[in-house]
């Protein structure tokens, strides 16, 4: 009896695995798993965010205060302004416009003389 074992190796180059291999994981999971649990509604979203509110972390990647603002920034499609840094924006354009007038005068003094 020989103790002797033949192993025989398939490799797939990248061009071609998809072909041989499928690499989603549907075989992996059934259908009704997402049908039988229910989801949440909006107000119940919203009721469970005002009881949890204090409960989450300020900063963090993932399951945070900032995570949510980054996320529902991305969504609406720019970033929210609040009144201070409008006040902000507001007092450096108001600065700017000042220095422009006094270089423009500064700069018609200078062609007087």
């Amino acid at each position: 009896m020989s103790n002797e074992v033949t192993l025989i190796k398939k490799i797939y180059n990248t061009s071609n695995y998809e072909n041989a291999i499928n690499p989603t994981f549907t075989e992996f999971v059934t259908a009704s798993v997402f049908i039988d649990t229910p989801g949440i509604t909006v107000p119940e979203f919203f009721d469970n965010y005002q009881q949890l509110f204090f409960d989450i972390p300020i900063d963090g990647v993932t399951n945070s205060h900032t995570y949510l603002i980054q996320q529902s920034q991305q969504y609406i499609g720019g970033s929210v302004i609040d009144l201070e840094k409008q006040a902000l924006i507001e007092e450096i354009n108001s600065l700017r416009q000042q220095l422009l007038d006094i270089n423009q005068n500064f700069t018609s003094i200078n062609n007087i003389l």
